[in-house]
């Protein structure tokens, strides 16, 4: 219960930000300026929430891995390779809305 009232917030937490492009397209009219500093707010928000899922994710993948190595042993080298590669995978996220957002911002 607890888990599905967290998923909700952060949720709701998360579309509140998005009302920054909203202002974004208020403000084209008066110029420039106020567009660049609604685009660097809202890119800024999202990088800051794929980071912090990004960090959430790699968290429980290590814990998981070394949970697993520590219950059987033999198989610690199988879970490591496959650990480094869904770290990988989940940092690619982060840095996939990292281009994102300086595409946001310069364009």
């Amino acid at each position: 219960m607890m888990k599905r009232l967290g998923m909700i917030g952060l949720a709701v937490f998360s579309y509140t930000f998005m009302v920054t492009d909203v202002f974004a397209a208020a403000a084209a009219g008066a110029g420039g300026s106020e567009v660049l500093k609604w685009r660097v707010i809202s890119s800024a928000f999202a990088l800051a929430i794929a980071a912090t899922g990004g960090a959430l994710a790699q968290g429980r993948s290590i814990s998981s891995a070394l949970e697993g190595t520590a219950r059987n042993p033999g198989a610690g080298a199988d879970l490591r390779v496959s650990m480094i590669i869904g770290l990988a995978l989940i940092e690619s996220l982060v840095i996939y809305t990292f281009v994102i957002c300086l595409i946001i911002i310069l364009a």
